[in-house]
């Protein structure tokens, strides 16, 4: 017991060192599943404003009454910028079309498009052959764009209205060719400065002429600016001038018409207005002074627009305009220059988000009106006389429906009552004009077109004088074009389905059912 109570109790003093390394870690977390999942459908229906201005309609697919054959121009929308299109068939046709657009690059576009038909029929001498070319260009610089147009024609016509019993002419002395060249040039501001200027002046000229030593000169020019005076009004003026001289075997004389502009346009709320006085002048020293004056009213919703106005306007008749009216015409003429004046209520809409509607009613006052009659010889020249006024008045009504690239209908009719003339009639102007158009993509390689032409109250003369009244025009025609691989579709059209043999123009009876085909390649 003792040597316990020896024993030392007492602990010694120790340090203990402890050494730990730690390193912070971040908890892990479970790993998202991301879902790529669509929005919501929007159900809500948006409103869109529609602006209808007046217009004529372009028919896809439309009848040609100048020519013995009734074709319109393709216009199918192809995914590549160039094709090439070949195709022949009855009546000896040879189609050509062609158009390249793919020569464009950041600042600068062109377009070139080549059209040829020819076409034989069976009565003797009945052929035609229409050649044109049309090239168009625009340079873009930081403040403007330039733009310059090349064309070019050749359309080659046979007098073939003459008495097939009477007469045995031969090719060469009905023949006749038109030929033109026109070059245009234009620039234009690409944003509307501080200033508030707009300006967009041309330059052009052409030449044109037939195969019997008449030609046609002209030089025209227009020189508009204009300048927004506040939100609401705009003010503009300009310069237009059209200097023509015709040269014949016979004769030679001018045709000109020089016109100052001068135009105020408004617009507030639902209100439009313009307010125009071109003072004009011709080659006789007469002196025109025509108004354009316009006011509509347009809804809130923007669907609907009502207007009403006055507008006039000098037309020139020249040899190029009178021969493309009817390429039969004689080519010694006497010029007069017509003075047309309209008076209209216009009304244009849309229903709904696929269909639009235009409707206009006029009337009209021409001083001047060219009209054509036969001549008495061997009726196959039209020589040119005037009606020194003619009133009239016409409803026009235009009707379009279209579902995206799906379908699209068109149809617009024209009604004109003549209320005083000079003259019994106004000599082959129908009185009744209806065409429509249609194109469609029942499937997705497939495209169906189709048109129909109606025409009425032509009247003309006979070889002994005596009034007569042409048979109504009806055309009906169909076509279809099938994408056989991305390049290359076959195309097939059925002309004058009815196989009416009608007159346009007195004594000039068109060809009938036929029908024509061939490829079309793109590139």
């Amino acid at each position: 017991m003792g040597l316990a109570q020896n024993n030392d109790t007492t602990l010694k003093s120790t340090t203990i060192e402890v050494i730990q390394s730690y390193k912070p870690e971040v908890k892990a977390q479970a790993k998202p599943e991301f879902r790529p999942d669509l929005p919501p459908r929007d159900t809500s229906r948006p409103t869109f404003r529609y602006d209808v201005p007046q217009q004529a309609l372009y028919f896809t697919y439309s009848s040609l009454p100048l020519r013995p054959l009734a074709l319109g121009k393709d216009s199918t929308r192809q995914p590549f910028a160039s094709y090439l299109k070949l195709g022949g068939g009855t009546q000896s046709t040879f189609y050509a079309d062609a158009g390249i657009g793919s020569v464009s690059g950041r600042n600068y576009e062109t377009a070139l498009h080549l059209h040829h038909l020819s076409q034989k029929g069976s009565i003797s001498n009945q052929q035609v052959s229409l050649t044109d070319l049309d090239a168009t260009g625009s340079l873009k610089s930081r403040n403007q764009i330039w733009g310059m147009s090349i064309g070019a024609l050749r359309n080659r016509y046979h007098f073939y209205g003459y008495d097939h019993d009477l007469y045995d002419l031969t090719k060469d002395s009905v023949q006749q060719t038109y030929s033109g060249v026109q070059l245009t040039v234009d620039v234009k501001n690409r944003e509307q400065g501080s200033s508030g200027i707009n300006y967009h002046p041309q330059i052009g000229a052409y030449l044109y002429g037939d195969a019997h030593d008449v030609s046609e000169h002209t030089f025209f020019f227009d020189l508009p600016v204009s300048k927004k005076l506040d939100e609401n009004l705009t003010a503009g003026v300009g310069l237009l001038g059209t200097l023509t001289r015709l040269k014949t075997p016979v004769k030679s004389f001018d045709n000109n018409i020089f016109q100052l502009k001068a135009f105020v346009e408004f617009s507030k709320n639902s209100l439009q207005g313009k307010i125009a006085l071109y003072p004009t002048f011709n080659t006789a020293g007469n002196s025109f002074l025509l108004p354009d004056i316009k006011f509509a009213w347009k809804a809130p919703t923007g669907a609907l627009m009502i207007a009403a106005g006055w507008q006039a306007k000098l037309r020139q008749n020249s040899f190029r305009q009178l021969s493309t009216e009817t390429p039969y015409i004689f080519d010694q003429y006497k010029t007069r220059q017509t003075r047309q004046d309209e008076v209209y209520a216009s009304l244009h809409g849309a229903a709904g988000s696929h269909f639009s509607f235009d409707a206009r009613l006029s009337w009209w006052q021409f001083d001047n009106l060219p009209m054509y009659l036969n001549d008495t010889l061997d009726q196959k020249n039209f020589y040119l006389i005037y009606d020194t006024r003619v009133q009239a008045v016409s409803f026009d009504v235009s009707l379009h429906y279209q579902v995206a690239d799906r379908m699209d209908v068109g149809l617009n009719g024209v009604i004109t009552s003549f209320t005083s003339k000079t003259f019994n009639r106004v000599w082959h102007q129908p009185g009744l004009r209806i065409k429509g158009y249609l194109a469609a993509r029942p499937a997705e390689h497939l495209t169906v077109t189709a048109y129909a032409t109606l025409m009425d109250q032509i009247y003309a003369l006979n070889a002994l004088h005596e009034e007569v009244k042409l048979d109504g025009v009806y055309d009906l025609g169909l076509g279809a074009e099938y994408q056989i691989i991305p390049r290359l579709s076959v195309f097939a059209n059925l002309n004058n389905l009815l196989n009416n043999r009608y007159q346009r123009w007195y004594g000039y009876e068109v060809i009938g059912f036929n029908v024509f085909g061939g490829l079309r390649l793109k590139f």
